[in-house]
């Protein structure tokens, strides 16, 4: 097996009176041919974490941090970082995501056996380049298929974050798992409860960008069905899953609004994909009060504000988030007057882009169509004749400062409303950008008490 390993790993190997291994992701990617910019090495031995340290040290390793209850190493060796952590078997209680007993052991099976899935346990010996597979999980490599270590309800049993490495590493690698590893998920999908909302998030947002790890196209897709097939997608978003089976008008929509909502994250621009998956929450809740979907973006961001707390999601892609299921419905049949789109471009240029991404994502969920979105072509329309005429975007772009109004007369308090008045109409009418017409147009707003 070819696995490129750095002078520094070898080094550091060659530091170790005892095998050190190399094992996990990077050893099953190279063995399946996939490539990653990531330098994720976890390395281990048959060795204490003080036997360990006192080795890494000869080599100028700089020793991060050491935990001796579960015999790993945080460490950096030239720039690069790895993780250490002796042979063990560890024993868990059902439903708690850390082991409640760890045994340090020589034998390469039982740390094998500690493992999630057998693609995983496949060591790579740094001193001699041999590949030791206690498992079998080179076959599993070779067939790109996910089984576990043992039988699947004790795996999943153990972890209930194993449910959601599940989904994202079957989608980051393309692998597919089978039927006994699913129905030890979908058996313990209720353990998902159990795992801290933080480490929900960020394997989430894992699976969300799937595709970006090795390229493999609609990654993010396969991993959500995944996650649905184990049900862990119903117990993590019910507000989502509600609308399985639910029907939308079969004009413009193939599918019902789970399988849109699945079907926009898998056409998404990566940096919209959270508020693709959240975009329509609100249709479920807006059916059953109204009868309809008639305003169901508003509920969208009730729920999405929701969700994103309930997450723990960071405040400010909360808050993008919130905003982009708030207005991804506007002008959506491409009705609304040009005057209006160039006052809501100005009002909403933060999110001007992202709102476009998610509107082609949108489109291109109801019939699977890859073809531009009439309205997505229609602002992009608007906004080059915006650029091209001059019309100033943003506040910076006016061409008047509100320190320059409150000196002209602008009482201070009105001064911000003002200059926002102003951007609005330059946006209509480019030729009012000149200092003195905006000075002019700012007192006779005043005068006209409208601020």
């Amino acid at each position: 097996m070819n696995i490129p390993v750095s002078e520094n790993l070898n080094k550091l190997a060659e530091a170790c009176p005892f095998p050190l291994y190399l094992v996990g992701g990077t050893v099953r990617d190279c063995l399946a041919g996939l490539s990653s910019a990531d330098g994720d090495y976890d390395i281990c031995a048959p060795a204490s974490a003080e036997s360990f340290v006192a080795a890494a040290e000869k080599c100028g390793a700089r020793i991060c941090s050491v935990y001796k209850n579960t015999g790993t190493v945080k460490l950096s060796v030239g720039g690069e970082e790895y993780e250490y952590a002796c042979f063990r078997s560890d024993e868990y209680v059902r439903g708690v995501h850390s082991p409640v007993k760890t045994f340090f052991t020589d034998d390469i099976m039982l740390d094998a056996r500690r493992r999630d899935f057998k693609c995983n346990a496949v060591y790579f010996n740094l001193k001699t380049g041999e590949t030791e597979d206690p498992l079998g999980g080179a076959e599993d490599i070779k067939h790109k298929r996910i089984t576990t270590v043992a039988d699947a309800d004790k795996v999943f049993g153990e972890d209930g974050l194993r449910l959601m490495r599940l989904a994202r590493q079957a989608a980051q690698t393309g692998f597919t798992p089978d039927g006994q590893t699913l129905d030890g998920a979908l058996k313990n999908a209720r353990l998902i409860c159990d795992v801290s909302a933080e480490r929900i998030y960020t394997e989430f947002n894992y699976i969300l960008m799937a595709d970006l790890r090795y390229g493999i196209e609609h990654a993010q897709y396969a991993g959500l069905k995944i996650l649905d097939e184990t049900g862990v997608v119903d117990l993590l978003f019910p507000e989502i899953t509600a609308g399985r089976g639910m029907a939308q008008n079969a004009a413009f929509h193939n599918h019902d609004v789970y399988e849109h909502t699945l079907r926009a994250v898998k056409y998404a621009d990566p940096t919209v994909r959270l508020a693709a998956f959240l975009h329509d929450a609100g249709k479920p809740q807006c059916m059953r009060e109204n009868g309809n979907y008639i305003n169901h973006e508003e509920y969208s961001a009730r729920i999405a504000r929701d969700i994103c707390t309930r997450l723990k999601v960071p405040k400010k892609t909360s808050a993008e988030t919130v905003t982009l299921c708030a207005l991804h419905m506007y002008d959506m049949r491409c009705d609304a007057r040009e005057s209006k789109i160039r006052r809501f471009i100005v009002r909403n240029l933060s999110v001007f882009d992202k709102l476009l991404l998610l509107k082609q994502a949108d489109y291109s969920a109801c019939r699977d169509d890859s073809g531009a979105a009439p309205c997505v072509e229609k602002w992009r329309g608007i906004y080059n004749a915006m650029s091209d005429e001059g019309a100033p975007l943003n506040l910076k772009q006016l061409k008047v400062r509100g320190d320059e109004l409150i000196a002209a007369g602008v009482p201070a308090p009105q001064a911000g409303a003002i200059l926002n008045a102003l951007l609005e109409e330059c946006a209509l009418n480019p030729e009012l950008n000149v200092k003195e017409k905006l000075v002019r147009c700012a007192l006779s707003l005043c005068a006209q008490g409208k601020y």
